[in-house]
């Protein structure tokens, strides 16, 4: 995949383990989150996703448990023809200042696919299934 170094202290992504899903983005900065507060950290790269795939930034588990800080969209979404610097906007669930450093690992990045549907039909009936319209909990004992 190809990546565009957009500072001099970028870090290349990296695996935490042979077999890990995701790759390890870092901070470029130095930034301080205020107690329930959210910020945007720099990784310093660019990045080009071939067309039917996307990136997806998903929490680094050790920094959400141990911390409290995880991405404040949950995951973040990042198309195939975006160009610009991939960011992570940071949350402080905590009550505590936290601090993150340049070179510190603050989220990971998941290469995934998807299906591309070029158009949605409109119909005034949808098949039935067992679950039917049930929703939030509907699936629970």
């Amino acid at each position: 995949m190809r990546i565009k170094r957009l500072s001099e202290n970028a870090i290349v992504p990296t695996k935490g383990s042979q077999h890990a899903a995701g790759y390890d983005l870092y901070s470029t900065e130095t930034v301080s989150i205020r107690p329930h507060e959210t910020a945007l950290i720099g990784t310093g790269w660019a990045m080009e996703f071939p067309i039917g795939y996307f990136g997806a930034i998903y929490a680094r588990s050790g920094l959400a448990t141990k911390e409290g800080l995880r991405p404040a969209n949950c995951v973040g979404v990042i198309d195939s023809d975006y160009r610009g610097e991939i960011k992570v906007a940071l949350h402080n669930d905590t009550n505590t200042l936290k601090t993150i450093t340049a070179g510190d690992r603050v989220a990971q990045l998941i290469v995934m696919d998807y299906y591309h549907i070029t158009n949605f039909e409109e119909v005034n009936v949808l098949s039935d299934t067992s679950r039917g319209e049930g929703g939030f909990g509907s699936t629970g004992e």
